[in-house]
């Protein structure tokens, strides 16, 4: 046996494990979903190749452990008929996670599902500086923690109230959950900074008077849930199509390869050049004021 490359084998998504010649073979999922035909697939090859056992990571991927360094090839022809592919490490876009959205979840605001395999498609696999994780959450409720990642998406609705057409009924008032509507007689007052676009306020208005004025995708930058934490930090106003959303992820990474040094994580690239270079770089890309 020649000298074996654990790095360009870690790159390509099989990684080595402590027993030496073993490897935990990492798999490509999209937004945590698999069909039944690729599930199938994955439950044999772990009993053909590994161990009989599969690893479900933090991120919503699989992998398939124990797996002989003799038998890695193998494994990827296998999957590959079922359209499994190996996923990929190192300093490249990860695994892009999403909740069901809002084909599934009744709070869900945006189709997180398609979206992932959109920005897939465009961007799993590329280099950057180092490794930079995309989520994408439907609604506030936040499941996926947009904030994060180091880059998150989350679903949004801005709403707008029609004094005219008010009864001053109250149900909107109830249904806003960090009650951030108050009615006091014929007046009603909304605190726009407890106002997180969850939309419940508008679907619940009997009347009409409180409606979606937009709605759409709030992206957020530089968050990291590693070794020190922190929260990524709202990047641009609200996004009402998925083209640009993926403008602004493109331009997001061309920012961080242009910025970002060897082995930095996209978070200390923005203490180094601060948040508004990017803020001030993304919207000229994106031609927005």
């Amino acid at each position: 046996m020649g000298k074996i490359d654990y790095k360009e084998l870690k790159k390509n998504g099989m990684i080595r494990q402590t027993q030496g010649l073993l490897f935990s073979v990492r798999l490509h999922v999209i937004g945590g979903r698999l069909d039944t035909k690729q599930l199938r697939a994955i439950q044999e090859a772990a009993d053909k190749f590994g161990c009989g056992e599969i690893h479900l990571t933090s991120r919503q991927g699989v992998e398939i452990p124990n797996v002989a360094f003799e038998s890695l090839d193998a494994l990827k022809e296998f999957l590959a008929a079922s359209g499994v592919r190996v996923g990929v490490c190192g300093p490249i876009v990860r695994t892009i996670t999403a909740c069901q959205g809002n084909n599934v979840c009744p709070s869900g605001l945006i189709d997180a599902p398609s979206l992932a395999q959109t920005i897939d498609r465009e961007f799993y696999g590329k280099p950057a500086p180092h490794k930079f994780k995309i989520g994408i959450t439907g609604c506030p409720n936040n499941c996926l923690k947009a904030e994060e990642n180091d880059l998150g998406i989350k679903g949004y609705i801005e709403p707008h109230w029609n004094p005219a057409a008010c009864t001053y009924c109250g149900i909107c008032e109830a249904a806003c959950a960090l009650k951030g509507i108050s009615i006091n007689g014929d007046a009603l007052l909304i605190d726009q900074s407890l106002c997180f676009g969850c939309g419940k306020c508008a679907a619940a208005c009997p009347a009409g008077s409180m409606t979606e004025k937009a709605r759409g995708f709030r992206i957020y930058a530089g968050g990291n849930f590693g070794r020190v934490p922190s929260l990524g930090k709202m990047l641009l106003p609200l996004l009402e199509t998925e083209d640009e959303v993926v403008a602004a992820v493109a331009a997001t990474l061309e920012f961080f390869r242009e910025h970002g040094k060897e082995k930095e994580r996209f978070r200390d690239t923005l203490k180094r050049t601060g948040f508004d270079t990017l803020e001030v770089y993304v919207k000229e890309k994106m031609g927005r004021p």
